[in-house]
């Protein structure tokens, strides 16, 4: 986050708080089961393992083989990096959630959380760095992990408001979630719509503003 320019950070808190949103329909629409965060996910597929609770074992199971696909999709549809590259994977991200919104209308709730498992690992290809992500939008561990560095470092003199960039990206996606939660209680999946609207405005503002 410290490295990358000042737009680039508002388009990173923007996809944080995006993620959050979907993240958050996701979970209350499965009952505990992410979207995004893939660790929580690894975690209950393990002890649906363990209680031999196979059915939910292999939901997750797809869940995960999902989001690995996704994040495939991704990298492929990115292609490198720059404007052109981060347009065409938030475009493709507004497919993959209208797309979800779409199956959610026809009650076709699995093809829904499908699409919108993909849709949150395709955005993490947003901002790659020689071929690695460089930012991630969907899970704040490492993000946080940084903050608590950042204080370290600022006890030991360093710069005392750097951690500031890693809390402002956590803080997207915690009030992303917030927002998602409050909608979904209105809406249910149709909350899906307004997080394709996002995606594709951010796709058109990364192609067209960066040209302009």
């Amino acid at each position: 986050m410290r490295s990358l320019t000042a737009p680039d950070r508002w388009l990173a808190l923007l996809l944080a708080a995006l993620a959050g949103y979907v993240d958050s329909l996701g979970f209350l629409h499965l009952g505990g089961v992410f979207v995004s965060f893939m660790s929580g996910n690894s975690t209950r597929l393990a002890v649906s393992l363990a209680e031999g609770r196979w059915q939910a074992a292999g939901a997750v199971a797809g869940v995960l083989a999902l989001f690995v696909l996704g994040a495939m999709l991704g990298a492929l549809v990115a292609g490198g990096e720059g404007a052109r590259s981060r347009s065409r994977v938030l475009a493709v991200e507004a497919f993959l959630l209208a797309g979800a919104a779409v199956a959610a209308g026809a009650g076709i709730a699995p093809v829904a959380i499908g699409l919108m498992v993909m849709a949150m690992a395709v955005e993490n290809s947003v901002f790659l760095r020689d071929g690695e992500v460089g930012v991630s939008l969907t899970y704040m561990t490492g993000t946080l992990v940084k903050t608590g560095h950042a204080l370290a470092a600022a006890v030991r003199g360093g710069d005392p408001w750097a951690f500031r960039p890693y809390m402002a990206l956590w803080a997207g996606l915690a009030g992303g979630a917030l927002l998602g939660a409050v909608v979904y209680g209105r809406l249910g999946l149709d909350a899906l719509w307004p997080a394709a609207a996002v995606a594709m405005g951010l796709a058109l503002g990364v192609r067209f503003i960066r040209a302009a």
